[in-house]
């Protein structure tokens, strides 16, 4: 049994949720988003708050349950206050700078990475080795986060790269004579 399902979803202050069916859509400061429940999950609205319920005892249904909760709570706080990502570049000569509406990148290659900005996220450079991505979708700004760390994720042995912030580095020891 799922035990963050069993908890109602309850609405932030300045959030208007809806549901039509299946479809959850929330309204907000930030934005509007909307989320598509999996059909074996039963949603409805109840005392000012959503309820999520399987419609049956399968495994499947069970599984989804909690999952769906999450992607609504995750929904109702986006379009509240947003998600923010936060990157770290290290390694000598490593950078980033905004230019236009792509984010380029110097990680030690012969020519620099420029990635375009996808519409809904906002990325801010307050320093030259660090990258701020925030966005209302909170899956879209980890997946941002995530393409832009795979163009040089950090090594073990000097720790240069892009990683998370407040990622801990895994440093193996080099050579020995």
């Amino acid at each position: 049994m799922s035990r963050i399902g069993k908890k109602p979803v309850s609405l932030p202050d300045g959030v208007t949720a809806s549901v039509d069916g299946q479809t959850v859509t929330a309204k907000g400061p930030k934005g509007e988003l909307k989320f598509v429940v999996n059909d074996e999950v039963l949603v409805k609205m109840e005392n000012g708050a959503i309820a999520v319920d399987p419609r049956d005892e399968t495994k499947t249904a069970r599984s989804k349950w909690g999952m769906s909760r999450t992607m609504i709570l995750n929904i109702l706080t986006g379009v509240k206050g947003g998600f923010e990502k936060k990157l770290e570049i290290s390694g000598v000569g490593y950078r980033a700078s905004l230019q236009g509406k792509n984010l380029q990148l110097a990680l030690g290659y012969s020519h620099e990475v420029l990635y375009p900005i996808p519409d809904g996220i906002s990325i801010v450079v307050p320093k030259p080795t660090e990258i701020v991505i925030s966005g209302i979708d909170k899956q879209r700004v980890g997946q941002v986060a995530a393409e832009i760390r795979e163009y040089r994720g950090p090594e073990p042995y000097k720790g240069k790269g892009v990683k998370y912030a407040g990622e801990a580095i895994v440093r193996k020891e080099g050579k020995k004579k």
